[in-house]
């Protein structure tokens, strides 16, 4: 069993600031990949940030120069550091990780719960 466990979100004001953390736990042999996504209502899921083994990150255009992604290998946690916070990133932020466990020698995806992030005033 894996599971990946969201926290830190919650209101903001626009302009102000959160930071996000996913732990993966379980059987987890490697993790290769670790990413947040977000699914605003009526809209579909979208990439927001991306991170991987070797420290490579990627960034969806509408958060370049305001998001940060980060990785606690020892921890098999990552975080989103969100800074400029504006009404439109007001979604469900998911957490998702790319990973081999002790029971499937496969890459297999896995999603967290969702957290809730709204920035209004």
């Amino acid at each position: 069993q894996v599971q990946l466990v969201e926290s830190g979100g919650g209101l903001v004001q626009p302009g102000g600031s959160l930071r996000l953390s996913c732990e993966a736990s379980g059987s987890i042999r490697t993790i290769h990949v670790m990413g947040w996504y977000r699914q605003a209502p009526g809209k579909q899921r979208e990439l927001v940030a991306g991170i991987t083994s070797g420290g490579t990150t990627n960034y969806a255009d509408p958060v370049k120069g305001r998001f940060t992604i980060s990785r606690d290998t020892a921890k098999n946690t990552t975080y989103l550091l969100m800074n400029s916070l504006k009404p439109e990133d007001t979604a469900v932020y998911y957490c998702n990780a790319g990973l081999v466990s002790f029971y499937n020698p496969y890459v297999l995806e896995y999603w967290g719960q969702g957290t809730q992030v709204t920035v209004s005033s």
